[in-house]
């Protein structure tokens, strides 16, 4: 009984310090209205509500972070320019915060040391990115921020094994996130009715720069209004391949006969999205999904409704394609193009000779393949120096001039539109190598975790996320996904929440 009221008391002081510091900040923010900008103050208040509540509930804070991302795109569009960098970077700083408290609840003895599966090929990995950096002379401004653009969601994965969700909070972020979904949905269907009106609304076009450094290259919209849906994510590939990962989960939780509350939902749900993803004529998340939910449906689950419907799908395509009388070899990326035409064209050979002769995707494919990777094999170039967001923003010309290479797709951008590539280009084959070992080992203990879990909602998520690792692996191919705040934090964290589930079970040691 004593022990329980000292809890009672230390954790009735915790609260009252805390509500003290929140109420100094709120007088100090009233008199510093008067000489700063009020959305200065407004930031600082804010930032430092969640700095307290990252210490209180970092859980909440790590929710918070993973609800907020789908619309940071289109709220960062509203920010004035003396806060915005600070916005830009909120999403990153509360990582890097989440870390800290980690860390912090480490050394104070509140959360023990636990052993992930990837550790030491985390740590061997930053060992890499840091002897290439010096290696390659790499400015260590340049460096840090190299690798920062590789690991900050990495990092993720990390503070949620330490955080050690409980189940009910696991339920809880995932059905809130299918929510988020369904209003995307709502919001894409009707980007289609409103056209031009509502992408204008949404569509984040303006550039932020912060002296050299690009903090928002704003997107161009190169395709016809209402023509291909982006909600508030900012393009329509992002909301694509978002909404790719949590239906891949969808189907993996409708394929638990044990599931059965919300389940309607999820089928009401399901069906609804997938029109949706093709509106979004987003080529990646196309091919992911159906990578992820063959894997699921087929390899896994041996659904024979599935295969029949594969073999009519496929009988309908070379049927269409024999009456039609379209030539695939000759399609061509245009604004007006048909969600038919859109498809065909990922297989048109025109369109691979532009993509190269015009310095796009099949170019770098190519030439990190006989020109980049065999210049530095075994470490690479270092971090920010070819391929990836950092060297994009940086503008950093070094190693493409170099080589002889133009800066990047179109000889203007510095990214290559392939992740996994822009890895190996920056890290060299021993760490390309350690990045797809410790990629390999949480797809494979996902695995583990359907075959062996003897719970329902933990083997459906289990395999949800191992087809959706398969679809961001493809997706890698196709962009900098693995970069990308919409889709690379739900990677690291969802791996995360597997792992942990898998342990309590003892699956995972």
């Amino acid at each position: 009984m004593i022990n329980l009221h000292a809890t009672y008391l230390s954790s009735d002081k915790y609260a009252r310090f805390s509500a003290y510091v929140l109420f100094g900040v709120s007088l100090i923010a009233l008199f510093g209205s008067i000489i700063f900008s009020p959305s200065l103050i407004l930031a600082v208040v804010f930032g430092v509500a969640i700095l307290v509540l990252s210490f209180m509930r970092p859980t909440w804070s790590l929710a918070l972070l993973l609800f907020y991302l789908p619309f940071e795109p289109f709220l960062l569009k509203w920010i004035p320019d003396d806060i915005y960098l600070y916005a830009r970077y909120f999403s990153e700083l509360l990582i890097y915060l989440l870390v800290a408290v980690v860390l912090w609840k480490m050394i104070s003895g509140q959360i023990k040391w636990r052993q992930s599966p990837i550790d030491i090929l985390f740590i061997l990995f930053l060992l890499v990115l840091l002897a290439s950096a010096i290696m390659n002379f790499v400015p260590p401004t340049y460096a840090i921020l190299g690798i920062r653009q590789i690991i900050r969601f990495m990092l993720l994965f990390f503070v949620t094994l330490y955080l050690q969700p409980t189940t009910k909070w696991i339920k809880i972020l995932l059905y809130t996130l299918f929510a988020i979904i369904g209003f995307e949905v709502f919001l894409g269907v009707a980007q289609v009715f409103f056209g031009e009106m509502l992408d204008s609304f949404l569509l984040p076009s303006q550039a932020r720069s912060f002296g050299e450094i690009q903090l928002t290259s704003g997107t161009v919209q190169f395709w016809d209004h209402g023509q291909r849906i982006f909600g508030t994510l900012g393009r329509y590939d992002r909301l694509g391949t978002f909404m790719a990962f949590f239906m891949l989960i969808l189907v993996s939780l409708l394929y638990e006969p044990k599931i059965k509350k919300y389940r309607s939902l999820f089928i009401f749900l399901l069906a609804l999205s997938v029109p949706v993803l093709a509106m979004t004529y987003s080529r990646s998340a196309w091919f992911g999904f159906v990578l992820g939910a063959l894997f699921i449906t087929i390899l896994i689950k041996k659904d024979k409704r599935v295969m029949w419907s594969v073999g009519i799908a496929i009988a309908v395509i070379l049927g269409y394609l024999a009456v039609s009388g379209l030539i695939v070899s000759n399609l061509w990326d245009v604004g007006d193009q048909t969600i038919i035409e859109r498809f065909f064209e990922a297989f048109s050979y025109e369109r691979w000779c532009g993509e190269y002769y015009g310095l796009g995707r099949m170019y770098w494919i190519v030439q990190t393949l006989i020109t980049v990777v065999p210049s530095a094999f075994l470490f690479g170039h270092g971090p920010a120096t070819f391929g990836g967001g950092a060297v994009s923003a940086l503008g950093n010309t070094s190693v493409y001039d170099k080589l002889g290479l133009p800066f990047g797709v179109y000889g203007t951008d510095g990214y290559i539109d392939n992740n996994w590539f822009s890895l190996w280009g920056e890290s060299g084959t021993v760490g390309f190598i350690l990045y797809i070992s410790m990629y390999v080992i949480l797809f494979l203990l996902c695995l583990n975790v359907y075959w062996k879990s003897k719970k329902a909602f933990t083997r459906a998520l289990a395999l949800g996320v191992a087809g959706a690792m398969l679809a961001v692996c493809l997706n890698a191919f196709l962009a900098t996904f693995l970069e990308v705040r919409t889709l690379a934090p739900y990677l690291w964290v969802f791996t995360a929440l597997v792992i942990v589930l898998g342990q309590r079970e003892k699956i995972i040691e």
